[in-house]
């Protein structure tokens, strides 16, 4: 069956792609352009014909890639075509009534590189990462992984596995034979290089996750110390509303946003104090809550207020940044914190607010950016690698001298659930829910 799928935005726009892979794709493509032995490795420019009729959809680009070496592994053609609407619907019409010819699921066509080996499991994940990303961290990071930087470190790691379960193997179908003493020891260094080096990846704060879904920010604080309108300020637009009536704000109210590079998810909740009011102690509750569950938080406090609630103070601590607000009624520090991080701001006259985000960045930098390569990006891989994790620890526990059989069990299933990481084994059952977010054409 060959499949096809717009693969570039929908119009209009200057030019649209669209795919068609498949055994047939070269030969439907030739009735397309009235045209044999089109020639792969060069732009081939020329007119579109409707094959039913000899009508003409439009004139463009031809790109032919022969298997195998094309995206899919399959043959593949791109029709590069002006992008306006009534092009893209009716050359995908043509392709449908072709025979042998379907629309493409969503990430089908990645799923059929995965399959014909042209990349793992790693890297068809990062291209669906790569095509959602929003900032630069993220983009980043997902350019990283369509390299194939973690696929080969983990296949490093398995290799190593591999390699020392081939000895305790040959222990095993020779035990008789005279190898080497020094077998099993060195087998123990590997194996425990192995165990050291999975650890180090996973004690990363999740950090890769925190990345690909964007970091934790909560405004906490005073009731009107301005949490709500410096929400709006950053966001951009109106998502909270701002009131001078005390205990506007209930619920936690959560926008996106690429500060300088880093997705966050702000969110903006109650004022801190003592209420009688069922909800607003609700609310209160929330926002302690939320302060305690965020990688970062921002203490908002009224620059010009002359106490602060115990509440508060009880959740400032040095992990956090301490924002004084309405330095425009007075731009003197009213309140001191040693060894904190304190930016006094203004919301009303968008002051400082630059310092703040910088300030933001900066924490974010220090407590979850780290100098090592490997992040682990999805639970996926973090539940197999400590699975992986558990199976090198049963067989470090054991005897190899006197059940070695049972130990290269231990190891044969670290290898395999290393092994699926990158989709080294029988995959099959994940490989629905990691291609159905794809967006379809990729």
């Amino acid at each position: 069956m060959n499949i096809y799928a717009l693969s570039s935005g929908r119009g209009p726009s200057g030019i649209a792609i669209i795919r068609l892979s498949g055994k047939d794709a070269l030969k439907i493509s030739e009735l397309i352009v009235k045209k044999k032995n089109l020639k792969s490795k060069e732009i081939n420019f020329c007119k579109f014909y409707n094959p039913s009729d000899n009508s003409i959809i439009d004139e463009g680009i031809l790109l032919s890639f022969p298997a195998p070496n094309s995206f899919t592994g399959d043959d593949l053609v791109e029709f590069h075509v002006h992008g306006s609407n009534a092009v893209i619907t009716y050359f995908l019409s043509v392709l449908s009534n072709q025979e042998n010819c379907r629309l493409a699921e969503p990430g089908e066509f990645t799923k059929l590189a995965f399959q014909n080996n042209k990349i793992d499991l790693i890297e068809a994940e990062s291209i669906g990462d790569l095509i959602h990303s929003e900032t630069e961290l993220q983009r980043q990071q997902a350019v990283k992984l369509v390299q194939g930087h973690a696929s080969n470190y983990y296949n490093e790691l398995r290799e190593k596995l591999i390699k020392s379960l081939a000895y305790i193997e040959a222990k095993i179908d020779f035990a008789e034979d005279d190898l080497p003493e020094n077998v099993l020891k060195n087998v123990q260094k590997s194996i425990k290089e192995v165990h050291s080096k999975i650890k180090k990846i996973l004690e990363d704060q999740k950090v890769g996750e925190k990345i690909r879904d964007g970091f934790r920010v909560s405004i906490v604080g005073e009731v009107n110390a301005g949490k709500s309108s410096l929400l709006n300020l950053l966001a951009k637009r109106d998502a909270a509303i701002v009131s001078e009536e005390k205990g506007t704000t209930r619920d936690v109210i959560e926008v996106y946003l690429n500060i300088d590079g880093y997705p966050i998810i702000l969110a903006d909740t109650a004022g801190i104090r003592d209420s009688n009011n069922e909800i607003e102690k609700k609310g209160v509750s929330l926002a302690i809550n939320k302060s305690k569950e965020s990688d970062l938080s921002l203490i908002m406090i009224d620059n010009s207020s002359k106490t602060i609630d115990a509440k508060i103070k009880n959740l400032i601590n040095e992990e956090c940044i301490v924002v004084l607000n309405k330095s425009d009624i007075d731009n003197q520090q009213k309140h001191s914190f040693n060894k904190l991080s304190v930016v006094l701001i203004s919301v009303k006259k968008n002051e400082n607010i630059v310092q703040l985000t910088s300030c933001i960045k900066e924490k974010l930098s220090k407590k979850f950016i780290t100098s090592n390569n490997i992040l682990v990006t999805r639970e996926r891989h973090r539940v197999k690698l400590n699975d992986c994790l558990k199976e090198i620890e049963n067989f470090l526990k054991k005897d190899q001298q006197k059940n070695i059989e049972v130990a290269a069990e231990d190891l044969r299933l670290a290898t395999r659930h290393l092994g699926a990481i990158v989709g080294k084994v029988d995959v099959e059952e994940i490989l629905g829910s990691i291609f159905k977010d794809f967006c379809i054409g990729k």
